[in-house]
């Protein structure tokens, strides 16, 4: 008998299954008592009670108050060297599915309904014979894919993964698509809808492109970075609208500093620095500024103590500027716990763009 639970898997990494997610449960609170969450199979993971469980279980748990266990909400980590680990035959891949099983079963006898989190695409887990589709048939439930909002190359990844899932049996009940640009989501619905009438599966959400999801924050910078701030450490989460890498003459830059924008120059720049803390002292609103100082020079005790005294954040590395402009334009943000103003936009979104009804009549059992 099929227990009342949503498994949220994607076409990719990086397409949504998180933010999904979030908006997902927020939104089942509306039409269910309890609603819990589960990420069976994890990779990056944290250290809490003692246990050590996938990251995002602590967002979800934080956030929405659910009242299952850590160790049944993460019942199975991927930490580094467990493929070499199960490929030598030092895990039991049984035992693993055991306590998926036990877990999603703790889970489903602590609420009405549960949100299933899966893993990267459908196919990630496949060479420990774990992949998102075969938990999902593991567990008895429905897949719902999300995709990026595109046409053809989104149509392309969801054939890939569906084919993967009609291979093992498992149904998708629905698609929702994600980063959709807002002046082609009429578009993008309608021909989707009629690419996916062959296959008799609903859309089931339409979520618009948010550029603030993907906008990192500086604690976002001081994990790529290893470091930390060294000035401004009340701004961690702080945002930027604009990064730039300034390496060009005093005037030139003063004519383009705007407000929420990370600057990116060399330690050695000291001319860059203090034009930039004698605009944050003009302006007449704060320009919530931030730095990322490069560079063999480290920043020098003055011009760590007037950037201080201005409250802009600022970490250093050796890197370069170019290294680190590439290292930043390669990185993608996740949403973190602490980011409380990210994580209340992604439900928001999700809510506004998902049709409810259609999902939980698609999923009926």
């Amino acid at each position: 008998m099929k227990k009342r639970a949503f498994f949220i898997a994607s076409t990719g990494q990086h397409v949504g299954k998180t933010t999904m997610s979030l908006g997902l449960v927020a939104g089942l609170h509306k039409h269910f008592g309890k609603v819990s969450y589960m990420k069976p199979i994890g990779q990056e993971h944290v250290e809490v009670t003692g246990i050590k469980v996938d990251k995002d279980v602590l967002l979800f748990k934080d956030r929405f108050n659910i009242e299952a266990d850590y160790s049944s909400m993460s019942p199975v980590l991927f930490p580094r060297g467990f493929t070499r680990d199960y490929l030598d035959g030092k895990v039991d891949e049984n035992k693993l599915a055991r306590n998926i099983q036990s877990s999603f079963a703790n889970i489903c006898n602590t609420s009405d309904v549960a949100v299933i989190e899966g893993t990267g695409h459908v196919g990630v887990g496949s060479i420990i014979n774990l992949n998102n589709a075969q938990v999902a048939r593991l567990l008895n439930t429905d897949i719902i894919l999300v995709a990026s909002g595109g046409l053809g190359s989104s149509f392309d990844a969801l054939s890939l993964n569906k084919q993967m899932c009609d291979d093992l049996g498992v149904n998708i009940a629905g698609i929702i698509l994600n980063r959709v640009l807002p002046n082609k989501r009429e578009m993008i619905l309608d021909y989707m809808g009629k690419a996916l009438k062959r296959w008799n599966i609903p859309i089931l959400g339409c979520v618009p492109f948010d550029p603030f999801l993907s906008n990192p924050s500086f604690r976002d910078f001081e994990s790529l970075f290893n470091t930390t701030l060294l000035t401004g450490q009340d701004h961690h989460l702080r945002h930027f609208k604009k990064i730039r890498l300034v390496a060009a003459s005093v005037t030139s830059y003063l004519k383009l500093i705007l407000p929420e924008q990370l600057i990116i120059t060399p330690a050695n720049r000291e001319d860059i620095i203090l034009a930039t803390i004698e605009k944050n002292w003009e302006a007449d609103h704060p320009l919530h500024t931030g730095m990322i100082l490069t560079g063999d020079m480290h920043p020098t005790p003055s011009i760590m103590k007037s950037l201080k005294k201005a409250d802009i954040p600022m970490f250093y590395t050796p890197l370069s500027s170019y290294n680190v402009m590439e290292k930043i334009t390669s990185f993608t943000a996740k949403i973190k716990a602490e980011d409380h103003e990210k994580v209340q936009e992604a439900i928001d979104l999700v809510q506004a763009n998902i049709d409810f009804p259609k999902l939980i009549n698609a999923t009926s059992m």
